[in-house]
């Protein structure tokens, strides 16, 4: 092999290698365009569960007030039994 064949493989194999290199970089940068993408979402998704999580504790709040209600009142009713009776009952 001369030299001017070993120059035009080289500029060939470099012009190969400067190819996939931009390709490579492309489907890089996708990859990092999709991570950005996810870790956006998460980020959002994160904020909404924050908000459930709030909302499930005023829930559990309202809940627990309630069964306190519901408790006095059996207690209450219990205490008074022969006044609430249901029809039809004996004690």
């Amino acid at each position: 092999m001369d030299e001017k064949e070993k120059k035009e493989i080289e500029e060939i194999f470099k012009h190969h290698i400067g190819i996939l290199s931009e390709d490579f970089q492309e489907k890089l940068d996708i990859v990092a365009e999709g991570h950005k993408m996810l870790t956006e979402k998460i980020d959002r998704m994160g904020s909404r569960l924050g908000k459930v999580e709030e909302g499930l504790e005023r829930v559990e709040t309202k809940v627990d007030a309630v069964a306190s209600n519901l408790a006095a009142h059996r207690v209450d009713t219990e205490s008074h039994r022969r006044i609430y009776r249901a029809k039809g009952t004996k004690d």
